[in-house]
């Protein structure tokens, strides 16, 4: 039976256990596996043959990071290939993937890593001794220290460099906001039923919950108002006259009760409470926005901040956003729905799909007739999803051009679906949407463009000057560089989408010109194939003749 050997990583470094009682360990006995609590018992059957410290704290969590992701660094399989040599044996390890990318790496001659049930089991009461054996070396204090050490550090590290949670302010500012609604409402209606009790002729006369507390903090008891406030009731009103004369008129006539002075001061708390948490609703609203504009300029021009955030919030990410097709974006929103009618579809049934989900807070939606809300609908989910997908590749170079061209084109949609005005070819707006997007970069940075051609070059200095201005603070630059684009990717990139009006114009004459040879081939060669067939047709025809003939012969004898 070959040797079995254990590959344990470690905050403080790699080592390599040699398991000695094969047999024992392969049983999997209960009563073994028990005895394996015990140290003394379990450093009997796995001893510690080699130990390779990391060298700083940096080094560790590189190391431990690379183990998460499933790679080998040079410095694992150095350390690896200096021990075993030319031994032979099984190397056990903790993750399978982990395992078959040590085994590509290692080749399959000596060693062969495995990743099975006796390997976890074993590995977990390494984990549990790890301490234990490396007590005469290391202190244990040091070992606990550099252990959790290493888990801040890699929970931090998780988490700044992930690239798929930058739009986690997006989705966390949308539900405060819906939250916020639903506060600002309750307890607005709260402050109405409180102070209707002194004064329940304002309920009447305005409707707007925040405007409405404004009034009670400066109304207050009615008897000490009226014509002292005069003046900042109108403002709060927006000057108007017919509305304010009706708040003091109906203050003078009023059939409330009184009140208490403490009363009165707690509802104006309240009322004060819900007038902050407007404004601060408001000021969400505006970090939304210059959020949006950041992560997805697109979208949020096609479909505005509400609307672009709930998409995101509702599909998790951005990421998540730009992978679903067109389908699946028009109906975001109404699973529900959905599965209600497939379940009555399935009871052989009619059942209506719906048409929308959160598309339907849309205002191209609110604009359509009935008759064409389906088809707006299913037009509008094509273009949301090829701009979210414009913006988790290309929003830091295009910007929000593209989400205006596509705004523009659902409009002319639908309008085209009341007046029947025929909108402009997709490909039209395209190459629109790219000659602004190149003048905006052109305006921003060095571009050269030569006359009479439509390809651009950006310099490698200007993509990196824009790169290390959105670059976070806590992002090592060693790491962003390395996602940098070079000007040439850059030129490549911009001469590829970069076509002009002359060349649309030649590749639609050439293919005009394709299109009419070969109808000219197949009327050609229909011509030909005629003649046979329709000989045929007529022997076919004269034989049924005959064959009516005969019968009828037949039939008066």
């Amino acid at each position: 039976m070959s040797k079995l050997y254990l590959l344990f990583e470690a905050a403080s470094g790699y080592a390599i256990f040699r398991v000695v009682e094969a047999e024992d360990v392969a049983s999997g006995a209960g009563a073994v596996q028990s005895s394996w609590t015990e140290f003394h018992r379990f450093a009997s059957i796995v001893k510690l043959r080699a130990f390779e410290p990391f060298s700083s704290a940096d080094h560790a969590l590189e190391e431990v990071t690379a183990v998460c992701e499933n790679r080998v660094t040079p410095f694992l399989l150095e350390f690896l290939q200096g021990y075993f040599g030319s031994k032979r044996g099984q190397l056990g390890v903790s993750e399978p993937r982990f395992g078959a990318a040590l085994q590509e790496q290692l080749g399959k001659k000596r060693l062969r890593v495995i990743a099975d049930e006796h390997v976890q089991e074993l590995l977990r009461n390494v984990r549990q001794h790890f301490e234990k054996y490396l007590s005469a070396e290391v202190p244990t204090s040091e070992l606990s220290r550099a252990q959790l050490g290493l888990a801040h550090a890699l929970s931090r590290a998780r988490i700044q460099f992930n690239p798929h949670r930058n739009d986690t302010s997006v989705v966390q500012a949308i539900h405060l906001i819906d939250q916020l609604d639903k506060d600002i409402n309750t307890f607005g209606m709260r402050v109405r039923e409180w102070y209707s009790w002194h004064f329940p002729e304002l309920v009447k006369l305005v409707n707007d919950n925040v405007l409405y507390c404004r009034l009670v903090c400066v109304i207050g008891m009615r008897p000490e108002t009226l014509m002292e406030q005069h003046d900042e009731i109108a403002r709060i009103l927006g000057g108007d006259t017919e509305l304010v004369e009706g708040v003091l008129r109906a203050a003078r006539s009023s059939m409330g009760t009184e009140i208490s002075p403490m009363d009165m001061i707690q509802i104006r708390l309240f009322a004060q409470r819900v007038i902050q948490m407007a404004a601060y609703r408001e000021h969400l609203q505006s970090y939304l926005g210059h959020r949006l504009s950041l992560i997805a300029p697109s979208l949020r021009a096609l479909l505005g901040d509400h609307v672009a955030a709930r998409l995101i919030a509702h599909a998790g990410s951005l990421v998540n956003l730009a992978k679903y097709p067109a389908s699946t974006v028009q109906i975001l929103g109404a699973e529900k729905a959905l599965f209600r009618a497939l379940k009555q579809a399935r009871g052989n049934r009619m059942a209506r799909t719906p048409k929308y989900g959160l598309l339907f807070h849309s205002t191209f939606i609110a604009k359509a007739k009935q008759r064409a809300k389906g088809r707006i609908s299913r037009y509008l989910a094509n273009k949301v999803s090829l701009a979210s997908r414009i913006d988790y590749f290309r929003a830091d170079q295009l910007g929000d051009v593209f989400g205006r061209k596509l705004r523009e084109q659902v409009e002319e949609r639908l309008q085209f679906y009341e007046s029947g005005v025929r909108p402009r070819r997709n490909v039209a707006v395209m190459v629109e949407a790219l000659s602004e997007a190149l003048a905006s970069a052109k305006a921003e940075a060095s571009i050269e463009i030569p006359d009479g051609a439509a390809g651009a070059s950006l310099t490698a200095k200007t993509s990196n000057a824009r790169l290390e201005s959105s670059r976070p603070a806590s992002i090592p630059r060693e790491i962003v560089e390395s996602t940098e684009l070079s000007g040439s990717q850059v030129d490549e990139d911009a001469n590829r989408i970069s076509v002009t009006q002359d060349e649309l114009h030649s590749r639609k004459k050439r293919r005009y010109d394709a299109l009419n040879a070969a109808e000219e081939t197949a009327s050609a060669t229909h011509h030909q194939l005629l003649i046979p067939t329709s000989e045929k047709k007529k022997k076919k025809r004269k034989h049924r003749q005959e064959h009516a003939e005969e019968t009828s012969m037949a039939n008066t004898i």
